[in-house]
């Protein structure tokens, strides 16, 4: 059974950092990929940031050059670097994994950005 649970989020003023993590049940390298998404209020859920299991990295262009994602093997986590946040990264921010075409997800855990 796959279980994926965030951690990290919080309060912070403009300009901040947090680092998100995403524990996961099983080894991270079973999954086609992981990937870290977001959801605002009254918005869809889009994509933030994607690695593939080759390490392949991808972001949105709104979190190009601030957000890096990163995993940990031995660990079986997932991480999400936010630098220079801006009151537009408030969002609940949601851990996934693909693996043979079905999609994890956790619980979430929320960012909000204000001075």
């Amino acid at each position: 059974q796959v279980q994926l649970v965030e951690s990290g989020g919080g309060l912070v003023q403009p300009g901040m950092s947090l680092l998100l993590s995403c524990a996961s049940s099983v080894n991270i390298f079973e999954f086609n990929s992981m990937a870290w998404y977001r959801q605002a209020p009254g918005k869809q859920r889009d994509l933030v940031a994607k690695m593939t299991v080759g390490g392949t990295t991808s972001y949105a262009d709104p979190v190009k050059g601030r957000f890096t994602i990163s995993r940990e093997g031995t660990t079986k986590m997932l991480y999400l670097q936010m630098n220079d946040l801006k009151p537009e990264d408030t969002a609940v921010y949601y851990c996934n994994a693909k693996i043979l075409g079905l999609d994890y997800w956790g619980q979430g855990t929320q960012v909000t950005v204000s001075s």
